[in-house]
């Protein structure tokens, strides 16, 4: 089933740059498998990519949490692929729960932004997933079908993406999904 990946969370947005050189302390004194065996892909806020880049050990790779969907331009805030590949920066995160639901992100246009940022050379973390109010109705599989075939529709191999799978209804609400749940949706998307 190839390799593992670990995808560190739980950056504060707000967090200080004493705050996140803890955090890379941590990550450098943990003990994991071989590279062969798990792939540790850590994503902080942007303003820290290049500290974490140059503080974290040589194993472990640094993602940006989001890029945007075109070659740079008038595009005020936004992070291009093109910047990402300029920092050395080799993974992105794209579809992130929060940019789907409070920034609109579509699924297509989810699907532009992978197809873009894997043109610039950038391997993806693809992050599909549904709400609760989705899970309860029971279009789990309708909804992460829908997410994982809009970027299935722009890119013509898999080989540089991670498929996420991140129930929205699992983040901070004390609710966890399952290996068992989680696979079940990862196999209704084979």
């Amino acid at each position: 089933m190839g390799r593992k990946f670990f995808v560190g969370g739980n950056w504060k947005c707000n967090g200080t740059t004493a705050e996140v050189k803890k955090i890379v302390t941590t990550l450098n004194e943990a003990e994991v498998p071989s590279e062969d065996i798990v792939e540790v892909v850590v994503s902080p806020p942007f303003v820290f990519l290049t500290l974490v880049k140059s503080l974290l050990r040589s194993d472990f790779h640094v993602a940006a949490q989001n890029c945007w969907v075109r070659k740079g331009g008038a595009f005020t805030g936004e992070v291009s692929a093109e910047m990402l590949v300029n920092l050395g920066i080799p993974w992105v995160i794209i579809g992130h729960s929060e940019r789907r639901l409070i920034l609109n992100e579509s699924n297509e246009f989810v699907g532009d932004k992978v197809a873009y940022a894997l043109s610039q050379g950038l391997k993806v973390i693809a992050c599909v997933g549904e709400t609760l109010e989705q899970r309860e109705l029971g279009s789990t599989v309708a909804v992460v079908s829908a997410q994982t075939k809009a970027i299935a529709d722009k890119v013509l191999s898999w080989e540089n993406i991670v498929l996420a799978y991140e129930p929205v209804w699992a983040i901070g609400t004390g609710k966890v999904a399952s290996p068992a749940q989680a696979q079940e949706d990862a196999v209704a998307q084979v």
